[in-house]
């Protein structure tokens, strides 16, 4: 049993969350924004957040009624990595983000718009354990991400979308300057996360989604110097952050 009292939400003392949960299962829209603000304000993640999880796993399992909650608690997932000072709860957390995996992946078919698709296929990144993409996976209608290239350290802007796909050295007052194509992977060369999504995006339909995922696990070549890089590894490697231990003792050394 949870003693809500002890805990704290974005905005105080949470002893609300229980009743808010209650209303919000009926879709009661303002229990809805209540609990988005109160337990995800901004990305901020709080102790009665984590605890929070195993409700809204079994809320997120009602087709139809439970995607709030399943959006809500991939939310939660996605910020995990926060310093939060509960990383035991978040351990003993482990079996309801892995059923909520499950719950996610089930609710990623054919038909659906590719708004709630990539909805559906973000939030399962959060579950599992991946935030960096869970944050940078987008519909590639507008999409930039800037990396350093690996050889001259340019700052590379990467754009996926209506505008072109490419590779350019921003400039502030003149635009994206000497655009060079990007070379989209092709299936068989996509390897881990890259691969995974778009093995789901190409059965569940999402041409634009697959599309968009060959240039972002594909290659640039740098504006600058003309060395050609990985674009995907070169954005994790600079901005994954480092995971936390929730194993680890919180016991202080002896001296």
């Amino acid at each position: 049993m949870i003693d809500w009292s002890t805990l704290h939400d974005a905005y105080g003392q949470a002893h609300a969350i229980p009743e808010l949960l209650d209303r919000a299962v009926d879709r009661d829209q303002e229990a809805i924004d209540l609990l988005w603000g109160s337990l995800c304000h901004q990305g901020t993640i709080t102790p009665a957040s984590i605890a929070a999880l195993p409700r809204l796993a079994d809320i997120a399992k009602i087709e139809d009624i439970g995607d709030w909650a399943l959006d809500l608690a991939g939310a939660i997932a996605g910020g995990l990595l926060q310093p939060h000072g509960v990383d035991e709860e978040v351990a003993r957390c482990a079996p309801t983000l892995a059923e909520l995996r499950v719950t996610a992946a089930a609710r990623l078919r054919p038909g659906l718009d590719g708004k709630t698709y990539l909805s559906r296929l973000r939030v399962m990144l959060a579950f599992d354990g991946q935030p960096l993409w869970f944050e940078t996976l987008d519909d590639f209608t507008d999409s930039f991400v800037t990396v350093a290239c690996p050889h001259c350290d340019a700052s590379v802007t990467i754009a996926v979308g209506d505008y072109g796909c490419y590779s350019s050295i921003r400039d502030w007052h003149l635009g994206d300057v000497h655009q060079v194509p990007l070379r989209p992977a092709t299936p068989h060369e996509l390897t881990g996360t890259g691969r995974t999504l778009h093995e789901s995006a190409v059965r569940d339909g999402q041409q634009r989604l697959a599309w968009g995922l060959t240039h972002l696990f594909g290659r640039a070549e740098c504006p600058g110097c003309g060395s050609v890089f990985g674009i995907a590894d070169e954005y994790e490697a600079a901005n994954t952050p480092a995971p936390w231990n929730f194993t680890r003792s919180h016991t202080k050394d002896a001296p």
